[in-house]
């Protein structure tokens, strides 16, 4: 059977057809990293399926960013003629993306032995919420219980207080994150020795990795870090302060800033106090030095002590709501915001942009989000399907998509 016909996408990743089985959140973000770059994503989706598991409407804000840059194929895998048809796309493939539960892909017929057997030079990633195998292996693992069992939401919070979750889905995205970058570290090697991987990610292991410092404070030190609301649990001072207007962040721990930040708040004196002369001395005395230069950037506007730390070159930044984000003028040099021809809303829309730059990348303007199934017919005539033969695929209820909805 011929091998479909690649997406026309430009970018330095446009060799690569990636085929995405996973749901929700942690294994699209990966196939997002790599679709934004051009490659071949294909979304396969359940035909019954709509919503992904996503809140809100197929083409809601959420939805849009998260799956933008891919193509959609509708398949029934609890059919043979379906499953047949993921094995052909698996023949061609470079990696498979899936986030089922440890159980399932061997239950469908699709788990890495088999599809190995057909593609030996396939990168297969799963991503789970606790791993593989292990005591908590078949446990449903959402980002809010992840932040709780990794210990961000102890570090994060007023001392003594409620522990908070982080005020976005931290667990999947940077689950999402590390699948890319194992995907590429596995393609790496197929260059040296032409066979695949089989990689794995879980929720649980990419939080606890992305706690860094503080899980090291811990195996190192044996030192349990508990909350420290908006001052920095080590490098004093460095934190969250009120001014007449707002508030602002401020970051001056080490020798040289902190005497910066004493002779721009006005008071020089504490440069030589006994309580804050070095590093340790001030971490001792957090609290003290948090209260003076509280009462100090008080008495002014947000505006004024940024100009004068920056004149001073004391690292700080304003506090913002996200459409002053999106004002902001480095923001808007950076171009984040990447434009969206949207012939479904009848609008352009904006989506959070790639997070880095590649010199001389040719790259495609982003692509919305498909309808589900909507390049079913693409993908197949790719393989090799004819027109008669994709219709009775569509009856027999094997493939879905609008035929009169079709992409290329």
């Amino acid at each position: 059977m011929a091998a479909p016909t690649r997406g026309s996408r430009r970018g330095p990743l446009q060799h690569l057809r990636v085929i995405d089985l996973s749901r929700v959140r942690s294994g699209p973000m990966a196939t997002r990293q790599l679709a934004d770059w051009g490659a071949d994503v294909i979304r396969v989706e359940s035909i019954n399926d709509k919503t992904d598991g996503m809140a809100g409407r197929r083409n809601s804000t959420d939805y849009e960013n998260t799956h933008r840059n891919k193509r959609s194929l509708a398949l029934n895998l609890k059919t043979p003629e379906g499953l047949e048809i993921l094995k052909s796309l698996v023949r061609d493939a470079d990696v498979l993306v899936e986030n089922f539960r440890p159980d399932v892909k061997d239950r469908l017929g699709i788990g890495y032995d088999t599809l190995a057997a057909i593609n030996p030079r396939l990168v297969y990633a799963s991503v789970s919420g606790f791993g593989q195998t292990g005591p908590y292996a078949n446990r449903p693992g959402l980002d809010q219980v992840i932040q709780g069992m990794s210990g961000l939401m102890s570090v994060t919070g007023e001392p003594g207080g409620t522990p908070y979750r982080v005020g976005l889905p931290i667990g999947d995205l940077t689950a999402g994150l590390f699948t890319a970058i194992a995907i590429f570290t596995a393609l790496e090697e197929r260059h040296v020795t032409g066979r695949g991987r089989w990689v794995e990610v879980n929720l649980l292991q990419a939080l606890v990795t992305l706690m860094d410092f503080q899980a090291a404070r811990w195996l190192v030190d044996g030192e349990v870090a508990g909350a420290t609301g908006n001052h920095h649990p080590v490098f004093i001072p460095t934190g969250t302060f009120a001014t007449t207007d707002g508030h602002i962040n401020v970051a001056a721990s080490g020798g040289e800033l902190w005497k910066k930040l004493a002779r721009v708040i006005g008071r020089p004196d504490l440069i030589e106090d006994v309580r804050f002369v070095t590093d340790d001395r001030r971490n001792a005395n957090r609290d003290a030095l948090n209260a003076i230069i509280a009462d100090r950037l008080a008495t002014r506007s947000s505006a004024d002590w940024i100009a004068a730390f920056n004149e001073a070159g004391v690292p700080c930044g304003e506090i913002y709501r996200m459409d002053q984000v999106f004002a902001d003028p480095q923001v808007q040099h950076l171009g984040i915001a990447e434009p969206v021809t949207h012939d479904i809303l009848g609008h352009d829309i904006h989506l959070v942009g790639r997070p880095f730059r590649i010199d001389g990348a040719d790259l495609s303007p982003f692509r919305r989000t498909a309808m589900s199934g909507e390049h079913t017919d693409a993908v197949l005539r790719g393989l090799g399907y004819d027109d008669a033969r994709i219709d009775a695929l569509r009856q027999a209820g094997v493939i879905g998509g609008d035929p009169d909805r079709q992409g290329d």
